[in-house]
Parts: structure tokens; C-alpha cells; sequence
């Protein structure tokens, strides 16, 4: 039997990476079997060769019944691949893991890590020359963009978009901001339960993410701001016309990605991280927005410069007016022209060389956004929402890796503050004791919830945003200091301190904390001090050393022996870059 003659071209190729259905191959230990079995079995599906032979763009398919911020995601999977096919490549949908905020126990942030190993493995085991991400939850789109950096191929990430507001006795709502004000508002009895009930119905008027400023609004901004979505695919709302054709623009983007080899490490820079952390703080985003951050620069060799970012932050007034900082929501930033108005106003302090998945720089592409117009959502520079960036970052012996405060959400008389610590050991303690009418507790004391870190909780929740004391609440007291080794959501407000590091279930300093002791908080001089002698902490230390929680199997061991601090975006330990780069931002 006459072996066939290779196409002509084939010497050609044969020192260029394979591409398509040919890559990846399946080890039987025969290429050219694997090649055959493979197409085999995707011709089971109906395919013809002529459309085997195009580039493979992956989708990655988070929809989920369980997640209703990704409930429009069937109609953008056929609009990217509707972009995909005309632009003369062949669309491949794929299920990965879906996370929900609210549907994911014990939190969300227990399963990111998770996500992001299922998209990385994924991406790696199937065939495809590139990849289109659709997420939208707070943490889908952090994980995504973790799996893609360690994965390494041309990736782009397409946001599922944001809600519509509703309207409840005509004031307009919107989760989860107002969510968290009507809770307080029933908590402390300003409202009876039929009202109450009747404003759930209205504070999620479709499907979608939170239309408020919370973490998957800002991450949304950042991916845009990083240069992974085509230009202005942050806020369209995702029942819009305008979220689909961006699907569609994003599957032909895939394309031209796969064809001219613009890799994710070629995108996520130092200087994209530096504008996103610029883009951050002008838009007062989710303090989760930091975690996250962190952990996907770790996936490409940088670690974040805290203190560069703090000084980056007392530079970059809080722009936009979107609650919980201002009054907006993210339909309004979308109508006001979305990130390209914002980009607009930041230019002087942006890394405009930074490369975007267009193949185009930043500053290329807000010369094609061309000028703005008039709006009201996106302050100018001599106007802001906040004259400093919305988030600072503390230090002290309670915090010595550090803490965070959203301060754009905060009460200014509370940012200087000393005050008594009233101290619960972990979530179950704040749970039994919070509401009782025996708490000894005043509005001039500081609340501190222990032990809901990376490894306490486990997966750091979002229980920083501790509830007034039930007594308190119906004082009418609408705010005190809370600090906590956990986050919060985006969408709460509130002085509230937050990822203090190193948390107290690895034996840091605010392990020990007792109530009765003063704690000062100091925004002014990014403070936040436990007043209580060296030799004190140390002799509490001596008397009862911690102990860090473990687990005998399963994926919770891999979690607590693995994950990482705050500072370091608590991811795993082994998922960080091989080789840290340096630090970003590098001013």
C-alpha cells in the first residue's frame, strides 16, 4: 500500500506549532490515530471536514439554573458564535463550573480557586486556538482570567452584563446595595414585613449582575480596563441588544486573535494591572476588586505593591457616581458612554502603551472611542464623587501585612476614630450574640469579627459587613467601625476594615484581640493600631497559641493547606507563576 505525499506545504508548517483539531492530541501513542480517532468522533456530531479545518475558538459556558447573573448566557453563546463563524472560525461550547454569590456554600470565594483550575484544565485538554470566556458573578470573571493567564493562549473575556433596575412605590432599586439598606430598614423596624417582602420582588428586575458598583460591576470595569474585552464591554446591560452584538464582536475578535498569536502574558502586563488598579479606585470598586487582582497578577509572575497602590490612590479622585459610592447604576454608566468616559478623565495618569485583545494599545483605542458628551454619571477630575481613590490601605501591629478600608463608603467622622473592641470569636458567636439585648455594646464601640479569613471561615466570605446591633439599629445608629479578617461585598457600605492580615485563624496579631481593648482607626495616617503592649499580645500568645485549621481529604484539604493571604489574592500557593517577575504598580 503507497503511503500518501504530504500537501506541499507541509514542510512548511512542520515547525510551527499545530493549530486546530490537530493540537493537543490524545496519547494513544500514534498521532496520526489520534488525529483520526478524533475527527471520528466530532463527524458524529455532523461536522464536515471543510469545518474541521478552521481555527478552534473555545467557548466557555457558564450557565447554570443555580446562577440567574448568567441567565442570558445562551443567547450570547450563539452570538459569539454567530462572530466566531463569520469571521471564518469554528466555535467549540464548553460547561465549566458556575458560582453564584448567593447560591454557593459556605461562600463563593471557597470555589473560585476551583473554577479557575476546571477553566485552566480545560483550555489546556481540548483543542482550541483561543479561548472566549463568558462570566459575569463575582467570582466567575476573577477565575476565568486566573485559568487564561496560566493557560497562556489568545483569551478574551465576555461579561454577562449587568441588570435592570426595578421600582419599589417609585423609588427606583436595584441589588444589592439597596438589598442591604431595606434589610437594615427592617432590622431596625422601620418597615414591617409585608414591605419588606414587597421590595424583593423589585430588587431584581431581570437577569443579570448587580447593578450597583459591587465586585462583579468592577470586575467587569477591570477586565475592560486590563484590556480583555473589546472596547465598551463592560456596561452594557445583559437583556440589552447592545450585551449581544458585543458577543458577536467579541466571537470575531476570537478569531483575528487566534490567527495573529496575541497571547494573554502579551495583555496582562504590569502596566495593565497598574490601569486597572487606577480604574479601581476612580470607579470606588468592590474591595474585593484587590483580592482578586492580586490573584491573577500572581498567575503571571507579579506580586501587588500595596503601598504603591495606596499612593496611586491619594492621586485618583473616585470618579464615578454609582452607588454604594455615589447614586447611579451601571445602566446609567452605560448610557453615559461606559469605560471609554471614564478612560476619558483618567488619561493623564493611565499606561496608554498597554496592549489590548483589539491588537491595538489603549491609547489607540480611546482615539477611536473619539470625544465625549455631556453626562452626569462620570464626574470630571475637578468635580469627584471622593477627592482620593475609593480604597486605602491600613497598616499596624493589628494588621501587619496590612487591611483594607473602602473610604468612599464610609462615615467621615468615623475614619478617626479609638474605641472599645466588642469581640466575636468566629460567625457562629456573631450569629448567637449580635441581636441579644444583654450585648454590652454602644455606638462609640468597635465591632470585631475573628477567624472569617482565607483559612477561618474557611474561603474568607463576605461577613465583614457586620450588622448594628439589633439594640443599636432600632436606636436608629446607622453605622460604627467593624473590622474583620474577611470581606464584604461590593455592593455594602459602611466604615468597615477589612482582609486584615495575617487573619487570626494562622496566629496573627488579631488572633488575640480581646474585648475591652482600644483600637484606634486612622484613614488620615492609613492607621489601624491595636493599643496593647508587645509584651502583652506576645504573653496572650504564649497562654494560647493558635492553631491553624486542617482537614484529613478532599478538596477542603487542598484548600487550607495551600491557599494563600489576602495580600496575595488567596489563591493557591501552587497555581502562583513559577518565577515573581516584580511588583505592579511599579511607581
Amino acid at each position: 500500500m503507497t503511503t500518501p505525499l504530504p500537501p506541499n506545504n507541509a514542510s512548511e508548517k512542520s515547525n510551527q506549532p499545530e493549530s486546530g483539531l490537530r493540537q493537543g492530541l490524545t496519547s494513544y501513542g500514534d498521532k496520526g490515530f489520534s488525529l483520526f480517532l478524533r475527527k471520528a468522533f466530532i463527524k458524529g456530531a455532523g461536522y464536515t471536514d471543510k469545518a474541521l479545518e478552521r481555527p478552534v475558538v473555545g467557548i466557555a459556558n457558564t450557565g447554570s439554573a443555580y446562577n440567574p447573573c448568567h441567565g442570558n448566557a445562551p443567547q450570547l453563546i450563539e452570538a459569539v458564535k454567530r462572530g466566531v463563524m463569520l469571521a471564518g472560525g469554528l466555535p467549540m461550547e464548553f460547561p465549566t463550573i458556575s458560582i453564584h454569590e448567593s447560591f454557593a456554600a459556605p461562600t463563593s470565594m471557597y470555589l473560585r480557586n476551583l473554577m479557575s483550575m476546571d477553566t485552566e484544565e480545560m483550555i489546556r485538554a481540548q483543542p482550541m486556538d483561543s479561548i472566549v470566556m463568558i462570566g459575569g458573578c463575582d467570582k466567575t470573571v476573577p477565575a476565568q482570567l486566573m485559568g487564561a493567564a496560566s493557560a497562556g493562549l489568545p483569551a478574551i473575556q465576555l461579561v454577562t452584563g449587568s441588570m435592570l433596575t426595578g421600582s419599589h412605590r417609585s423609588e427606583r432599586v436595584g441589588a444589592c446595595t439597596d438589598c442591604r439598606r431595606y434589610w437594615g430598614k427592617f432590622r431596625a423596624g422601620e418597615i414591617n414585613a409585608q414591605e419588606k417582602d414587597d421590595v424583593n420582588n423589585q430588587l431584581v428586575a431581570s437577569v443579570g449582575t448587580c447593578s450597583v458598583m459591587g465586585t462583579a460591576s468592577t470586575m467587569a470595569c477591570i477586565a475592560e480596563a486590563l484590556g480583555m474585552t473589546v472596547p465598551g464591554g463592560a456596561s452594557p446591560p445583559a437583556v440589552t441588544a447592545d450585551r449581544i452584538r458585543v458577543a458577536e464582536e467579541t466571537g470575531a475578535l476570537a478569531v483575528e486573535m487566534a490567527s495573529n498569536g496575541l497571547t494573554i502574558d502579551k495583555i496582562l502586563t504590569a502596566d495593565a494591572f497598574e490601569n486597572a488598579m487606577r480604574v479601581l479606585l476612580a470607579i470606588g470598586g468592590s474591595t474585593n476588586g484587590i483580592v482578586h487582582l492580586a490573584a491573577i497578577a500572581g498567575r503571571v509572575g507579579l506580586d501587588i505593591d500595596m503601598q504603591a497602590l495606596d499612593r496611586m490612590g491619594r492621586e485618583t479622585p473616585v470618579l464615578l457616581d454609582l452607588k454604594p459610592s455615589g447614586q447611579h447604576y451601571m445602566e446609567d454608566f452605560h448610557k453615559a458612554g461606559g469605560m471609554a468616559t471614564l478612560l476619558r478623565e483618567l488619561k493623564p495618569l493611565l499606561k496608554l502603551n498597554a496592549m489590548t485583545v483589539t491588537g491595538r494599545t489603549l491609547g489607540e483605542e480611546l482615539d477611536i472611542a473619539g470625544p465625549g458628551f455631556k453626562q452626569d454619571v462620570v464626574r470630571p477630575f475637578n468635580n469627584p464623587i471622593y477627592p482620593q481613590g475609593g480604597i486605602a490601605v491600613l497598616a499596624g501591629n493589628l494588621a501587619p501585612n496590612g487591611a483594607i478600608i473602602k473610604q468612599s463608603a464610609a462615615d467621615p467622622q468615623l475614619m478617626e476614630h479609638e474605641g472599645r473592641a466588642v469581640v466575636f470569636e468566629n460567625s457562629e458567636d456573631l450569629v448567637t450574640r449580635i441581636d441579644s439585648d444583654d450585648l454590652d455594646v454602644n455606638a462609640e464601640d468597635i465591632l470585631v469579627l475573628k477567624n472569617i479569613g482565607p483559612k477561618g471561615a474557611p474561603g474568607m466570605p463576605e461577613a465583614g459587613y457586620i450588622p448594628i446591633p439589633m439594640k443599636l439599629a432600632r436606636a436608629g445608629v446607622k453605622d460604627m467601625v467593624r473590622i474583620s479578617d474577611g470581606r464584604m461585598s461590593g455592593t455594602a457600605f459602611g466604615t468597615i476594615v477589612l482582609h486584615v492580615s495575617p487573619e487570626a485563624a494562622v496566629g496573627g496579631n488579631f488572633a488575640y484581640v480581646q474585648t475591652g481593648d482600644r483600637i484606634r482607626l486612622s484613614v488620615k495616617n492609613r492607621e489601624i493600631s491595636l493599643l496593647v503592649s508587645d509584651q502583652e499580645l506576645q504573653s496572650r500568645k504564649d497562654k494560647k497559641p493558635v492553631r491553624s485549621p486542617t482537614a484529613q481529604r478532599g478538596y477542603l484539604k487542598l484548600f487550607l493547606d495551600t491557599v494563600t493571604q489576602a495580600e496575595h489574592g488567596v489563591d493557591f500557593d501552587f497555581l502562583r507563576g513559577t518565577e515573581i517577575l516584580g511588583k505592579t504598580p511599579r511607581n
